[in-house]
């Protein structure tokens, strides 16, 4: 975003403190009380934690409290292409990405405030959340867990409406553990004392974890696949729960995971006690939207450089849990309409990438590795197709999306059938670069 005066604030602020994570609550506590404690006068709060889905649930929650005419703010990290989209401002009709002089005011006062105290950026970030959605009117609000759950910063509110905990899979191992019940442990951080709490279809191992931190705190739960269930039946989709049984449509995200996420999100406002009709749900399936998520490209430059009759998606997922659910539906997409899948990867050094990759064993005909442009965290590409061929794909480096693009462009022969399925994966960084290139930003 040229010229964003929020933007500017942000780069100052990175280069006096720390990046990265530092796991504690005492700096963003002690920086929320000079500026008069924020996080305590908020609209009431969905506060939704986990691995995986966290994004589509909170996207499904908003889709369906717009519908039943809310306003309601959304908190959501990482961002795709600008910072000011982990801030939407619920308005009347629906909300808004926050306009840049309204963030940069907020970030200023915030800054002002910490006075060069040590604190991280995501701290920083964080802090402007419980700002903007204490001073903006609002029925609901939101926010989304940035790591963990227990020392996340987003963890200092005191009584949301409801904690929820998408389903749990191991990611951050260096800092939440190198088991699911120990990352289950950190997630749980976030139930609190008489907090309703809403949790997705889990393992075993971790649903475990979680109903007895439930327990332990006095907090009520209610648990997918018993307290609430959905099936998929005749083209629809169905929920039901204590309250009692949904003839829904099908959710338009694309995946079968985003089935529990559905269903997670319906909990999550019905078990919260959020007033909200059947006619605003339906709609809520249908009107949802969640950029960077299984998404098709079907305009923007860089599909000139795609083979003809050739599809472009993207997925910002990032660990053996969404190559899972990734790689499943690719596969369903070939069972319609078989083409050669070739992916376009790349990935943050902080991740797995032989986990994640292995999902796509027999699915995939090569491997374009990329850097990412927009963090310097990323595997060097030449490291990426080395762990690639060593899992047994075919694999080679190239120097940006755009490269890889016209690689398979001027490699693909149209007699062969169908044009290319490629996907641009591996993290939400390089579908941020994917979408600003293309010049497709979230709205």
């Amino acid at each position: 975003m040229a010229n964003s005066k929020a933007l500017a604030v942000i780069d100052e602020l990175m280069k006096i403190h720390p990046k990265g994570y530092d796991l504690s609550l005492g700096r963003i506590l002690g920086l929320l009380n000079k500026l008069g404690n924020p996080q305590d006068q908020l609209p009431p709060v969905i506060h939704v934690a986990g691995t995986n889905g966290k994004g589509s649930t909170i996207a499904f929650c908003r889709a369906m409290l717009e519908a039943e005419g809310k306003r309601v703010h959304v908190h959501t990290s990482p961002h795709l292409v600008n910072y000011h989209e982990r801030y939407r401002l619920g308005t009347e009709g629906g909300g808004r990405i926050v306009a840049d002089d309204v963030l940069a005011d907020a970030l200023s006062r915030i800054a002002k405030a910490n006075d060069g105290t040590p604190i991280t950026v995501f701290e920083i970030l964080t802090a402007a959340t419980f700002v903007l959605f204490s001073e903006h009117k609002a029925d609901v609000a939101l926010i989304e867990v940035g790591m963990g759950g227990r020392f996340d910063a987003t963890n200092v509110m005191k009584s949301p409406r409801a904690s929820v905990i998408t389903p749990v899979t191991l990611d951050h191992e260096n800092f939440l553990g190198r088991r699911v019940a120990e990352i289950a442990a950190e997630k749980a951080g976030i139930i609190k004392k008489s907090v309703q709490v809403v949790v997705a279809q889990q393992s075993d191992e971790s649903r475990e974890v979680l109903e007895n931190k439930a327990m332990q705190t006095g907090a009520p739960i209610a648990i997918g696949g018993q307290d609430f269930t959905h099936y998929e039946e005749n083209g629809r989709f169905i929920y039901q729960d204590e309250n009692g049984l949904l003839d829904l449509p099908l959710p338009i995200l694309a995946g079968d995971h985003q089935l529990i996420n559905a269903a997670t999100a319906i909990a999550a406002v019905r078990y919260g006690g959020f007033d909200i009709s059947t006619n605003a749900i339906e709609q809520g399936m249908t009107n949802v939207t969640w950029p960077g998520r299984l998404q098709q490209l079907k305009t923007g430059k860089l599909l000139n450089h795609l083979p003809e009759g050739g599809e472009l998606w993207v997925d910002g997922g990032h660990n053996p849990g969404a190559g899972v659910a990734i790689s499943a539906f690719v596969s369903d997409l070939q069972e319609r309409i078989k083409r050669p899948v070739v992916l376009i990867f790349g990935m943050l050094t902080t991740k797995d990438p032989v986990g994640y990759l292995k999902e796509f064993t027999g699915l995939v005909s090569h491997i374009y590795t990329v850097p990412i442009t927009s963090s310097e965290a990323g595997f060097d590409p030449g490291d990426l197709a080395k762990i690639a061929n060593d899992l047994g794909f075919s694999a080679s480096t190239n120097r940006s999306i755009k490269s890889a693009l016209e690689k398979i462009n001027r490699s693909w022969n149209a007699s062969t059938g169908a044009g290319p399925r490629v996907l641009i994966c591996g993290t939400l960084y390089l579908v941020g670069d994917a979408l600003a290139q293309n010049e497709t930003p979230p709205e």
